[in-house]
């Protein structure tokens, strides 16, 4: 079920980015070795965060940017632990590239502390101007523009929609996130999702999660009472412990609602969110702006166009639901 969402113009922009540039420009070599440094929240050994670097690279090969020849890319992993990131965004400012790219709301505010003088695109961010990253959509400012995630206030509604149509019985719903995102992001969310819980008569917990042990005592404890459903908030840490979270909803029989594909490819039950590695292609293009000397703060935030639904049907027939043939017949991809 790909939604493409208004303002085709951005579309445009992105998607056409190779083709909006002349060939002769596109063609024309830069005089010494680029130099870009990107801050990703996944783990080094994550098969998506592989995933996404070669998203990222595929993007920039598009446009004249080969690693090992015209560009050199420094790569650090923060693995959704937070609390490290200060000192792996200190480490990238401190290499003085000529862009940086930061991945997850963490990794750029981490960023934003350490440098506003460096170029910075980010990619998979929620909110930026109510995180504070940009002043706004349209005219960032400043030294950092990018590509958002989600507006929770539009999704929260879907997201939950979607768990009631595949568990027409829950009536209570936990969703699960770490509070140590952001207390901007966790107040918007929080908002959000109990707005729409409301709206659908269902009642919203909150499950803030910090380490392996929340995960497991936090679902537990939900799961002792009949007729939950979890939904799992999109950031850093939820990504990096998918594994864990997907298991234990299935040990706990917990029909869940995941924010990104692989969480459904790794046995979830049901996921919808933008096509990730499609932003990470697109983000090349600014990327390719900015070191062709566009100044960030002309370039605006862009945000998704593309989402996909993805169920898992063996693991619905584990937890005893019948997915509804419209609802399958809606999916981008179903899982057998």
């Amino acid at each position: 079920m790909t939604v493409t969402i208004g303002r085709r113009e951005l579309l445009v922009a992105l998607g056409g980015a190779a083709a909006a540039w002349p060939l002769a420009a596109r063609a024309q070599q830069p005089d010494r070795t680029r130099r870009i440094a990107v801050l990703m929240t996944n783990n080094e050994g994550d098969p998506e965060g592989k995933a996404r670097a070669d998203a990222l690279r595929q993007g920039l090969r598009v446009l004249g940017w080969t690693e090992g020849q015209n560009l050199r890319i420094d790569w650090r992993w923060s693995g959704g632990d937070v609390g490290h990131t200060r000192g792996y965004a200190a480490e990238v400012a401190g290499l003085a590239p000529d862009v940086i790219v930061a991945n997850g709301s963490p990794n750029l505010a981490a960023i934003k502390q350490a440098t506003r003088s460096i170029p910075v695109i980010f990619v998979v961010v929620s909110d930026p101007v109510g995180q504070g990253f940009v002043s706004s959509l349209a005219h960032p400012g400043g030294n950092i523009t990018g590509f958002t995630y989600v507006e929770y206030s539009s999704l929260s509604g879907k997201w939950l929609d979607l768990l009631k149509t595949i568990s027409p019985s829950i009536t209570r719903v936990i969703y699960l996130f770490n509070p140590a995102i952001g207390p901007r992001l966790a107040a918007y969310f929080r908002s959000s999702f109990e707005a729409a819980a409301l709206a659908l008569s269902l009642k919203a917990v909150a499950g803030e999660v910090q380490n392996a042990t929340d995960i497991e005592l936090v679902l537990q404890t939900f799961a002792r009472e009949p007729n939950g459903g979890l939904l799992v908030v999109p950031d850093p840490f939820t990504t990096v412990n998918r594994q864990q979270i997907v298991g234990l909803a299935e040990r706990y029989r917990l029909p869940a609602l995941y924010p990104f594909k692989f969480f459904a490819m790794d046995g979830g039950l049901m996921s919808y969110g933008l096509d990730v590695l499609d932003e990470f292609r697109q983000t090349a293009s600014y990327v390719d702006r900015v070191l062709r000397g566009a100044n960030p703060a002309d370039l605006p935030v862009q945000v998704p166009t593309k989402y996909e639904l993805v169920i898992n049907l063996k693991t619905a027939k584990a937890l005893g639901l019948e997915v509804p043939l419209q609802l399958q017949q809606l999916a981008d991809e179903v899982i057998e």
